[in-house]
């Protein structure tokens, strides 16, 4: 089994669980008004509302630099390019990430605390930041923090960070035209009609005149 075949049946499940959880809170009146003049486009299955929240949210930054650095190291080994498509990161993910984390602002601290614990359990192991070890240094920590089921105990809260990160990265991927590509889903297409099948009119007694 390749990697994405084994990637996808085993995080497409988790999926939908982050798709359509976005946060319903409104903004005030008075930011709404003063953003919809800012950035009056509204895109297509959009409310005005929503574009207005949209707008601000992404005005805003959460990630550091360093954090924003390590999410798409992350990214990139949970979904590194291959000869179907590009990385995650090629493809936004940690741009996405970014977005989700104002959209939904109780996943912030577990997200911060989990990059903070990755860069702490890499000081410990390697003397440094995670982004600054070698590759298979960040390969060794990642191994021990991939699969919740395996981790020792000192490694559950790298693991459950972990999880939290990956389910994020599939979700943001595979909604985007190269997930879409990746998967082979070309969408909803018409269908051409070439008529009742001669079989069946056969069936039937019946002629393609009738």
């Amino acid at each position: 089994m390749k990697r994405r075949t084994a990637l996808k049946s085993l995080t497409l499940g988790p999926l939908s669980l982050l798709i359509g959880t976005e946060s319903m809170a409104a903004p005030s009146p008075e930011i709404a008004l003063e953003e919809a003049r800012k950035d009056p486009k509204v895109p297509p299955g959009r409310t005005k509302e929503e574009a207005v929240r949209d707008s601000k949210l992404k005005k805003e930054q959460f990630f550091t630099p360093h954090e924003l650095a390590t999410v798409a190291v992350l990214s990139d080994m949970i979904l590194p390019a291959d000869e179907i498509s590009g990385s995650a990161t090629q493809a936004g993910v940690p741009a996405f990430i970014e977005f989700m984390m104002k959209d939904q602002p109780q996943q912030q601290t577990p997200m911060r605390g989990g990059l903070m614990w990755l860069d702490n359990a890499a000081k410990k192991r390697f003397g440094q930041k995670f982004i600054l070890c070698s590759r298979p240094q960040q390969v060794e920590i990642v191994e021990d923090i991939a699969y919740p089921e395996k981790a020792t105990l000192a490694m559950k809260p790298g693991a459950a960070f972990f999880s939290q990160l990956r389910n994020f990265v599939i979700t943001g991927f595979y909604t985007t035209e190269m997930g879409f590509n990746d998967l082979g889903y070309v969408g909803n297409r018409p269908n051409v009609w070439k008529g009742v099948p001669k079989e069946v009119l056969e069936q039937y007694g019946l002629t393609e005149d009738e």
